[in-house]
C-alpha cells in the first residue's frame, strides 16, 4: 500500500489545547484552527517526502525509514528522529517527547500525536 497522493484535512480533535501545549501563540492558534490543510505524500519505497500546507505555512519534511533524519515540528523547530514503518501502512515517530503515529487505511489517513496524557487526532482523506 502506498503512502503517494494528496490528502485534505476533514476534521481534527483536541487541536487548540495541543497545540497550546506546544507552545504555539494563541494568534497562530486561532488562525490555525479552521484552516483545511493539504498534505501531499509522495513515497518511493523506503523514501518519503511529505509537503503540508496550511494557509501560508508550509512544512516539509523528508524521510527514509529506519534512518535519522531531521523533521521540522510545527512550532518550527527542527529535531533529529527515526521514522519506522510497521505493517506496510503505520508511520511511527518520536520526536522530542511527542509521538506521531500515521496510519494509513484506504483513502483516510489518521494521524495521531501523542505528548504525556495530551493527544491530537488530524483526519484526512486522499483528493
Amino acid at each position: 500500500m502506498s503512502f503517494t497522493g494528496k490528502y485534505e484535512l476533514q476534521s481534527q480533535e483536541n487541536f487548540e489545547p495541543f497545540m497550546k501545549a506546544l507552545g504555539l501563540p494563541d494568534d497562530q492558534i486561532q488562525k490555525g484552527k479552521d484552516i483545511k490543510s493539504i498534505s501531499e505524500i509522495v513515497q518511493d519505497g523506503k523514501k518519503f517526502k511529505v509537503t503540508v500546507t496550511t494557509g501560508t505555512k508550509v512544512l516539509h519534511n523528508e524521510f527514509t525509514i529506519g534512518e535519522e533524519c531531521e523533521m521540522e515540528m510545527l512550532t518550527g523547530e527542527k529535531v533529529k528522529a527515526v521514522v519506522q514503518m510497521e505493517g506496510n501502512n503505520k508511520l511511527i515517530a518520536n520526536l522530542k517527547g511527542l509521538k506521531s503515529v500515521t496510519e494509513l487505511k484506504g483513502d483516510t489517513i489518521v494521524n495521531t500525536l501523542t505528548m504525556g496524557d495530551l493527544t491530537y487526532k488530524r483526519i484526512s482523506k486522499r483528493i
